[in-house]
């Protein structure tokens, strides 16, 4: 068998092609049992009821269906991936997540802006009415008891950074602050250097009561596990041990600690599909 080489492959791509030489594939096993799944009950119809009050009943640019929505958030939870620009690639990338989306070939899957117009477009509360769906499937199913429920916290890390933190006060900057110190102390015109040995020299140099972000007012300065500080939130996940299924997810300020939640057993049915 002869060697090929990568420059013989470099060539103008055809103008036209036959839809039968269009790249294809079977499909992942566990994303085709899940369509399965979704259609027999009725996901669609459900998420695009839910979501119809957010959209223009003529007029606007083509958006993105619900469903399609929907199901790329769950690539994102299946496949470990946080940020929408990942689930954005992760999509474009596949062929068997394209049929999972039901997404032709011959159309442009959605882009990371498109993913987050879309979630700020849908309220919290559709968004809440759709993961509560997801576990009354579960719960239908069998896969979920709510018997025994474990806790955890994490601190993910803002999108926002230490350096831009203002006083809540006068809305100084820290370094604008730190010069005013510097002042104070008698350096007429204090340079990096100095406002540095200035700022490691104070015993306690931010406080939560005195210093937040202007681009994220929910974010809070925390210690994080590798003993960096940062501006940050506390994410807790309540997780069914016998299925693994995230039940509940909270959101809170970092600077607040752990609360000791009060777990009730798992109601057999909480939501079901109107007659």
């Amino acid at each position: 068998m002869a060697m090929g080489r990568r420059e013989d492959r470099q060539k103008q791509e055809p103008l036209w092609i036959a839809h039968t030489e269009l790249a294809s594939a079977p499909g992942h096993p566990f994303y085709e049992k899940l369509n399965e799944l979704f259609d027999a009950e009725r996901f669609d119809a459900f998420v695009e009821a839910m979501s119809a009050k957010f959209y223009a009943k003529k007029f606007g640019r083509p958006s993105l269906l619900p469903g399609i929505y929907f199901r790329s958030l769950s690539i994102g939870y299946f496949e470990g991936i946080e940020a929408e620009r990942g689930i954005a690639w992760r999509v474009a990338d596949s062929l068997g997540l394209r049929r999972f989306l039901g997404i032709a070939l011959t159309e442009a899957t959605p882009d990371r802006s498109t993913l987050s117009r879309t979630r700020r477009l849908i309220d919290l509360e559709t968004h809440e009415q759709v993961f509560a769906w997801v576990l009354n499937l579960l719960a239908d199913r069998g896969l979920l008891q709510g018997k025994r429920i474990g806790i955890d916290a994490t601190t993910l890390e803002a999108n926002a950074a230490m350096k831009s933190i203002v006083r809540r006060d006068t809305g100084e900057s820290y370094n604008e602050f730190l010069t005013g110190l510097a002042k104070g102390s008698g350096m007429e015109t204090p340079t990096r250097e100095d406002l540095a040995r200035l700022d490691r020299r104070r015993e306690k140099r931010t406080s939560n009561k005195e210093w937040m972000s202007p681009t994220d007012g929910d974010a809070r300065i925390a210690r994080m596990k590798d003993g960096s500080t940062h501006l940050a939130h506390k994410a807790e996940h309540a997780v069914d041990m016998e299925s693994g299924a995230v039940v509940a997810v909270t959101l809170q300020a970092a600077g607040m600690g752990t609360p000791r939640p009060c777990i009730k057993p798992w109601p057999k049915r909480v939501w079901r599909w109107p007659s």
